[in-house]
């Protein structure tokens, strides 16, 4: 048990700008994350049907069509989909680009969690959340990993 006067497991505090920082890094990959996996997704059913259509989104994410078509008109105003009403969904250019650069962020990790061990099932899990959330030098780390195995 831990008591206030043991400190074998404290961590030093940061100074404020530097926590401030790191916690602010972490916000915006939140932030892009939701992005990264619709414009994965919409990319994959394009590919594999032809189309993305609303409420195939929203059935592969788990979530209703209301919060779906929210996530598509903010996708649609930052420039990373089209989209018309009771119309299939489709990549812009820059939806298109972060959507190959996430699922290869994606493969990344995947394999780094398997060359390391992890079953396939739960690699398949933890790379779905994790690829939002390393830096490139994590990545290219992980590469290097990858490459000695």
């Amino acid at each position: 048990m831990t008591t206030a006067t043991d400190s074998s497991n404290e961590r030093p505090l940061q100074e404020p700008n530097a926590q401030a920082e790191v916690f602010d890094i972490v916000r915006q990959a939140h932030q892009m994350e939701s992005t990264e996996d619709y414009v994965e997704l919409i990319d994959d059913l394009i590919a594999s049907q032809g189309e993305a259509r609303l409420v195939e989104v929203a059935e592969r994410l788990g979530i209703s069509q209301p919060s779906a078509s929210k996530t598509i008109a903010r996708l649609q105003r930052e420039g990373f989909v089209t989209s018309e009403p009771y119309r299939s969904i489709f990549l812009t250019d820059k939806g298109k680009a972060l959507a190959d650069k996430s699922r290869a962020r994606h493969d990344l990790v995947y394999r780094f969690l398997l060359s390391i061990g992890v079953s396939e099932k739960t690699a398949k899990i933890d790379s779905e959340g994790v690829e939002h959330h390393v830096s490139q030098e994590t990545l290219d780390a992980f590469q290097r990993i990858i490459d000695k195995v």
